[in-house]
């Protein structure tokens, strides 16, 4: 989970109940400042793919629960979303759940002068990512060197599919 850790945990705590009843998982959560405003954005999702009811129901479950256990010093706006099509992998269960999808990774510091790679996630562990790349040749790089690891979204519904 993305954003301010203790924020992050005590949302999380407060709000998974609400989604496991509603049979939807907490993909992520983000606590970030955008201009002069807070945003609380919870991410979403569930086999077959997340709704715009499903969020708003959710959002209904969440909202007093909130404002009751008041995690949030700030005022802040709330967020509930799906994670998208390309969505960030971010979590270790996120990787391993995704295990021959395709996906989009940039680097920190770049290999040979090369910071963006696609590819075919191969193997995930202990941190380790390891992707077959469009040449035939692989890459295994730490999860900590990465900006960010996506799903390539114009393949994913095949993947999903299978």
């Amino acid at each position: 989970m993305a954003g301010k850790g203790n924020t992050v945990s005590k949302v999380y705590e407060i709000v998974s109940p609400f989604a496991e009843e509603l049979g939807l998982e907490i993909w992520d959560i983000r606590f970030v400042k955008e201009g002069t405003d807070w945003y609380l954005r919870i991410f979403i999702d569930k086999d077959g793919g997340v709704s715009i009811d499903d969020c708003v129901d959710l959002t209904h479950a969440i909202t007093k629960p909130l404002d009751e256990a008041d995690p949030i010093a700030q005022s802040y706006l709330l967020e509930v979303s799906s994670p998208g099509v390309e969505r960030e992998l971010i979590t270790d269960s996120h990787f391993e759940k995704y295990i021959g999808a395709k996906i989009i990774m940039r680097l920190i510091r770049p290999i040979e002068k090369v910071r963006d790679f696609n590819g075919v996630l191969k193997a995930y562990s202990n941190g380790e990512i390891t992707v077959s790349l469009p040449d035939g040749n692989e890459i295994t790089v730490t999860k900590k060197d990465t900006s960010y690891v996506k799903l390539d979204d114009f393949d994913i519904n095949d993947f999903l599919n299978k």
